[in-house]
């Protein structure tokens, strides 16, 4: 897919700017909820071999997650989340919420103006201590569905990470599915962390 490299500087807002629905954000606020756990865990450094799959009970999705990784439960957080042994700073976390039936993720904008739109109003709001840069958005299509891919670099008082997210809306639920890790681990397991985030899948 064909990738739209973003300058780091933030973006002005400008009147017309997307805002995004409350279900929308309260997705995304359980998302940074997860990535919140994976600040606070310590991790040393160590290799990731081969890849598990995972499907929901339900049947309803599926993608793969790193070989030596584990589920986590995380309450009132997301629906699944997954992290390394090793590195234990390292995330895997699914976000499910419900929308309209009637929603459709191009509604909400393009791949960067939605991006844009996370990273001011979740990621790195005012006051929160952090500073995101969106550094890729790309839309793709798959089984008839349209996904937007986000990469974020953000900065933290003490520590600088990176992150990928996919977002799908299908039947009345809105899919967040996202990866994240520290910015010193980032060059080794980029590869793996976007063929990852890239295998979630709908079945059905």
């Amino acid at each position: 897919m064909g990738a739209t490299s973003l300058p780091p500087a933030p973006v002005t807002a400008t009147p017309s700017r997307p805002s995004l629905p409350p279900s929308l954000l309260r997705s995304l606020l359980a998302l940074l909820l997860a990535l919140g756990l994976a600040a606070t865990l310590g991790g040393c450094s160590g290799t990731t071999a081969g890849l598990n799959g995972f499907q929901s009970p339900d049947g309803r999705y599926a993608f793969l997650y790193p070989t030596g990784w584990i589920r986590a439960q995380v309450s009132g957080g997301p629906s699944v989340v997954f992290h390394d042994l090793i590195n234990s700073d390292e995330t895997l976390s699914l976000v499910i919420s419900d929308v309209t039936p009637e929603s459709d993720l191009t509604s909400l904008g393009s791949p960067v103006a939605v991006g844009e739109a996370l990273r001011r109003n979740v990621i790195a709001p005012d006051g929160s201590g952090r500073q995101a840069d969106l550094v890729q958005a790309d839309a793709r299509q798959q089984d008839g569905r349209t996904f937007y891919d986000l990469e974020y670099a953000v900065h933290l008082e003490d520590r600088d990470r990176h992150e990928l997210a996919t977002v799908v809306v299908d039947r009345g639920r809105l899919y967040t599915f996202a990866a994240s890790t520290n910015e010193f681990r980032w060059p080794k397991v980029k590869d793996l962390f976007q063929q990852v985030v890239t295998s979630f899948n709908l079945l059905v």
